[in-house]
């Protein structure tokens, strides 16, 4: 009754709103019939009327009842399509949704197990990194330490001598060498290394000048520049000049000295950048020397030391070559008459299995009885 049935002006009109339309409407032709109790025309015609729209309010309320059962059952057969697609697409989504939770199932795993390799191989590589930042930690402090040790002069000789010291004392036998030796003249070279067959030492010092080398590197400007590499030059022939004057020692070093650099960086600039101060050390007798240069001329030091004791010992060795000679000599003596013991031993005991073998046989004819057979011949040698 409250279903709306068709809409009035913009409004939804019910079968309820109906009836009471047309009680109202009925209601009214009555009172205007009480009204006019005048006219009896009037009265049977608002009557008739009045019967009339009943029967034609019946027949709409009818009509209207059928649409609304048709309605109702259109909305029912809707009702059950809807629900039946609904079901469907329920159906639909839930295997969906399975199959899209599986493949993103999958995907995680995957994804997973990619990201767990990944982050495997970052943790080797970071490893790996730190590691390296480790070893680059360690020699920037060992570098810095270097640079506090090149700064310092004490420390710098220090650092010099302790390389130069390595650098002989494992090349060279403990007699070869001797470390801050003291000269007639009671100077103290670093070290004095004694040349085979040579009364005179070699003197190598090890105190090369840093100074001007460090305020060489460190200018910023040409002028700067220009300034440390005046004062690098007058120290090292300074330098330079006073290993000639104490440690060229007329009969007890020999007349060319080492100057020992500790770096082969500094030996190479020196080489490139001051070719003149190093033909002046030249002049003076002094070779200016870097740790591969001093580890040559100590190995070639140590091979003539070697070649001139081999050579020392020539004649023992022939003499002893001699006797080995003899020695041999005697050894093939012994060995051909042992040789002739074993040919007649060879002979020996083939005769004695000649022999063995005719025991065997005679012993084969006095077991067969054959005692009546004529003697046998006696075979050569029997």
């Amino acid at each position: 009754m409250q279903d709306t049935i068709f809409l009035l002006a913009g409004h939804p009109v019910a079968l309820l709103h109906l009836l009471f339309a047309a009680g109202g409407f009925v209601l009214g032709l009555v009172i205007a019939g009480g009204l006019g109790r005048g006219g009896t025309r009037a009265r049977i015609a608002a009557e008739t009327l009045a019967a009339d729209q009943a029967a034609e309010v019946e027949r709409r309320l009818a009509e209207i009842g059928r649409l609304q059962a048709e309605t109702t059952g259109r909305m029912q057969t809707m009702a059950e399509v809807f629900g039946s697609r609904q079901v469907d697409l329920a159906r639909s989504l839930t295997e969906r949704l399975d199959g899209l939770g599986a493949r993103i199932g999958h995907s995680l795993t995957d994804t997973g197990r990619a990201t767990a390799e990944s982050l495997t191989t970052l943790a080797e590589r970071l490893a790996v990194i730190d590691r390296a930042q480790r070893g680059i930690a360690d020699l920037s402090g060992e570098m810095l330490e270097l640079k506090s040790i090149l700064a310092n002069k004490q420390a710098r000789g220090a650092f010099g001598q302790g390389r130069m010291e390595a650098i002989v004392a494992d090349a060279l036998p403990a007699g070869a060498y001797e470390f801050q030796a003291t000269l007639t003249t009671g100077v103290r070279p670093d070290c004095l290394v004694h040349l085979p067959g040579a009364e005179a030492a070699l003197a190598i010092d090890a105190k090369f000048p840093l100074e001007g080398w460090s305020a060489l590197r460190e200018a910023v400007d040409a002028e700067a520049r220009e300034r440390a590499m005046r004062e690098f030059r007058r120290d090292v022939i300074r330098h330079v000049v006073d290993v000639r004057d104490k440690y060229l020692v007329p009969g007890e070093t020999h007349d060319v000295a080492f100057l020992f650099v500790p770096s082969e960086a500094i030996f190479a600039d020196l080489h490139e950048q001051f070719a003149d101060v190093v033909q002046r050390a030249h002049r003076a007798r002094v070779v200016i020397v870097s740790p591969s240069l001093l580890l040559l001329a100590i190995q070639l030091v140590q091979s003539i030391g070697r070649d001139r004791e081999i050579r020392s010992q020539a004649h023992v060795i022939q003499r002893e070559v001699g006797a080995l000679a003899d020695d041999v000599a005697r050894l093939g003596e012994r060995v051909a008459k042992l040789q002739a013991h074993f040919g007649q031993a060879t002979r020996d005991l083939d005769q004695l299995a000649l022999s063995a073998d005719k025991v065997v046989r005679r012993a084969a004819r006095i077991e067969a009885l054959d005692l009546d057979a004529e003697p046998p011949a006696r075979l050569a040698g029997e």
